[in-house]
């Protein structure tokens, strides 16, 4: 797959493509829906799908706040691939692309750069300075510079999916229902780092603490069953079914908010400063403060059982 940036990147003479636009956040069941229609489209007129994917978020340009982020870019160009991408394109969302009126968008981005010989795109798409192109205004403009719109409803199982509703679900822990709409179990990405060590000297339980970017989309706090993931050379992918916790230590008095993984059974993996994911399947109960150390380690016990009873039936 191609991976470009900006608009200047693009070989001359490239030849057309089907092109579907968006943010892409988490790559989830809506987005699903829009590129498995591109790729139908594309390969029945014998093209590429190029994936143009706004970057930073728009809110934080326009100054509404920059959500929390669902996907890594790099996380979100392999799925974008995975779902029907041939090549996706990274548009700088900037000030000055904001102020661009609809047509003056649709004419050099879409028209001169990306060759677009049919436009996909979901129900909810807007476009242009002060958002005011909308679908109609897309099929419009496409008549006029050469190329088909198709729109797509951003539904599973009859609700609409988006981002902002995946990042709700998280936020309230509901991490089953996040998969639902995502198709897959959440996952956020770090490297390893050291903790306070209590995990493997105090509580018996040794633990990759995870050092997430900046705005990333975290469970909220509380103790989950999931996988721990490293990525290795050539695609090849390590799992262990791991119980997960999220929050602040209270029992410690803890400040800052960490994503610690206990991979079960395993006290022998040295992965610290590697490149790691956790993903989240299930919760098993909310952040509590113990009063005793002992209390705590006997939960945790509790905690590891129930993990291993989801993830590996026994």
């Amino acid at each position: 797959m191609r991976r470009w940036r900006g608009l200047d990147e693009v070989p001359e003479g490239r030849g057309r493509s089907v092109v579907t636009l968006g943010v892409f956040d988490g790559v989830h069941r809506g987005h699903q829906r829009v590129l498995a229609r591109a790729a139908g489209t594309a390969s029945g007129l014998g093209l590429p799908v190029v994936a143009a994917v706004f970057d930073p978020h728009p809110d934080a340009v326009l100054g509404r706040g920059e959500p929390e982020a669902l996907t890594g870019a790099d996380r979100k160009a392999e799925l974008l691939a995975e779902h029907g991408a041939d090549a996706v394109r990274v548009l700088p969302f900037t000030p000055e692309l904001a102020r661009l009126p609809a047509e003056e968008f649709v004419r050099r981005v879409l028209a001169d750069r990306l060759r677009a010989a049919a436009v996909v795109v979901g129900e909810d798409f807007r476009f242009g300075s002060g958002a005011a192109g909308d679908v109609e205004v897309l099929r419009a403009l496409g008549g006029k510079y050469g190329f088909t719109v198709e729109e797509v409803p951003l539904l599973s199982d009859g609700e609409a999916v988006t981002s902002a509703r995946v990042r709700s679900l998280l936020a309230a822990g509901d991490v089953a229902a996040a998969r639902d709409c995502l198709g897959r179990a959440h996952r956020v990405e770090g490297v390893v780092v050291h903790g306070a060590a209590r995990g493997r000297e105090l509580l018996g339980f040794p633990t990759a603490n995870l050092d997430c970017p900046p705005r990333t989309a975290v469970p909220a706090d509380g103790v989950y069953a999931g996988r721990l993931l490293r990525s290795a050379p050539g695609g090849a992918e390590s799992r262990w079914a791991a119980a997960i916790s999220v929050g602040t230590n209270p029992t410690f008095e803890g400040t800052a908010r960490t994503v610690e993984a206990y991979a079960l059974d395993r006290d022998d993996l040295d992965l610290y400063g590697l490149r790691m994911a956790v993903e989240f399947t299930h919760r098993i109960r909310p952040m509590l403060r113990f009063d005793s150390v002992e209390e705590l380690v006997e939960t945790m016990g509790r905690d590891v059982e129930r993990c291993r009873e989801l993830l590996l039936g026994g």
